[in-house]
């Protein structure tokens, strides 16, 4: 495989007084497809692959430019505000529920000539998932196809945390547990289930639904979950994006929220050491997350984009992607089903939601695949507009409490050596032009 433009590269580009614009101009923007996406999130191959495959449909040369992220808002930022101007990014649904909305996207050119249209393969419930963002003139299914999806639950240790104790989000307040648990520091797939949690009563009673809940950004929602997670900070030992599943599998921590992808990810490899890890959605309910490729406004290779959505539906890549990094693909074919059932289980479950008719008793993995139980107590996120700023600074405020004295003084000294570096060298360049200009003046007089 050849040697990728990844974000150190990018990085370096930047010190060395290069910009990203520059390096793309170098390597002739018109044949360069830009890939923003997840780290850790495709099989690299893939990358090398398509460019032969690109060239096999079109007769055209491309070459991929990977870099990546792992906040949605730094990608988000970096679009919106940077005007960056990638190809294909790969956001969750509530920001390209925003990116729809702010008019950030381009709709997928689906003429593909003789090349056959694989995003036919989209699940049809993940296309009504979709469909639920849909704007005024604008169906979002013409402007973002799906990647991957999967839930948010608890990851348990079985030899300290039983299934039936796991079964509620409230194992998260037990003292028992206290510096043994590590909550995933991502607000949206937090806030939901926290406030499924505080207004379960509500839910089983019928005074309000599990979606309302999940996009509830009011005042009194936000200040429910903040308080609720003050209340479980004292059993919380961190906020983590991705160290958590590596935690979970040295059996140093005893449950994790995390992302179904990740937990997949851990059971395997506490497996390989001999460790037994497991995964469940409590009952209160959760979140139904989708990750999906789109093209944004500033794009520039429209078409090598289109193609390359096009070509990660392909199911053998969809397999493919899936076995490289642990999350599920939403592509719904036939071989991708026949090749998922483990004819050693003994649970067989419900996925006619998502595979149709003859899916409704077949023995897969039910944290990749869930249950039609387990979905009907998951809600889709939503944007929460101008209301994504309160939420934010709840989050803040959640995590900064946990500050220790000693850690608020190093962060203290860092800010004031940064400054203090910032200020000496911008008073050194005035000084540096300043005898600049001098010298320029007296050669000019002579």
């Amino acid at each position: 495989m050849k040697t990728r433009v990844f974000t150190t590269c990018l990085t370096l580009a930047m010190v060395l007084g290069m910009t990203p614009a520059t390096k793309i101009q170098a390597a002739d923007r018109a044949h360069t497809l830009k890939v923003y996406n997840w780290a850790d999130y495709i099989d690299e191959e893939l990358l090398d692959e398509f460019e032969v495959w690109y060239k096999e449909q079109t007769g055209e040369e491309v070459e991929i430019i990977y870099q990546l992220f792992d906040i949605n808002e730094v990608m988000l930022a970096k679009l919106e505000k940077g005007h960056e101007d990638f190809d294909v990014v790969c956001p969750s649904e509530y920001i390209i529920d925003r990116m729809l909305a702010n008019d950030m996207l381009l709709p997928i050119d689906r003429n593909f000539g003789d090349t056959p249209d694989y995003i036919n393969h989209v699940s049809p419930y993940v296309r009504e998932q979709f469909a639920k963002m849909d704007k005024p003139g604008k169906a979002a299914n013409d402007y973002a196809v799906g990647y991957m999806w999967g839930t948010t639950g608890i990851l348990y240790n079985p030899q300290f945390v039983t299934k039936e104790e796991v079964d509620t989000w409230g194992i998260i307040w037990d003292e028992r547990y206290r510096g043994k648990i590590l909550m995933k520091d991502a607000y949206r797939d937090i806030f939901g289930p926290m406030l499924m949690y505080a207004r379960y009563q509500d839910i089983l009673d019928g005074k309000v639904t599990r979606e309302e809940l999940i996009n509830d950004s009011s005042d009194e929602a936000i200040a429910t979950v903040e308080s609720k997670l003050k209340e479980a900070k004292r059993n919380i030992a961190g906020w983590e994006v991705d160290f958590g599943k590596e935690m979970m599998t040295k059996g140093k921590i005893y449950m994790n929220v995390s992302w179904s992808g990740d937990a997949v990810w851990a059971i395997e490899e506490a497996e390989a050491v001999g460790l037994h890890l497991e995964y469940h959605v409590p009952r209160e309910g959760s979140n139904v997350w989708f990750d999906g490729w789109v093209i944004p406004k500033y794009a520039v290779n429209k078409k090598a984009a289109a193609y390359f959505i096009n070509f990660m539906c392909r199911p053998d890549n969809a397999l493919r992607n899936m076995d490289a990094i642990g999350y599920v693909s939403v592509i719904a074919t036939p071989e991708i089903l026949e090749e998922k059932i483990d004819s050693t289980l003994t649970d067989y479950i419900d996925l006619t939601y998502f595979f149709g008719e003859g899916a409704d008793s077949v023995p897969v993995n039910d944290i990749q695949y869930p249950d039609l139980s387990v979905i009907k107590r998951a809600a889709l996120m939503r944007d929460c507009g101008n209301r994504t700023k309160n939420m934010l600074e709840m989050w803040s405020r959640v995590k900064g409490d946990n500050l220790e004295p000693w850690t608020l003084v190093v962060i203290g000294i860092t800010a004031a050596g940064i400054i203090v570096w910032v200020v000496s060298n911008k008073i050194k360049s005035i000084k540096m032009e300043k005898r600049r200009k001098k010298k320029k003046h007296h050669k000019r007089k002579g």
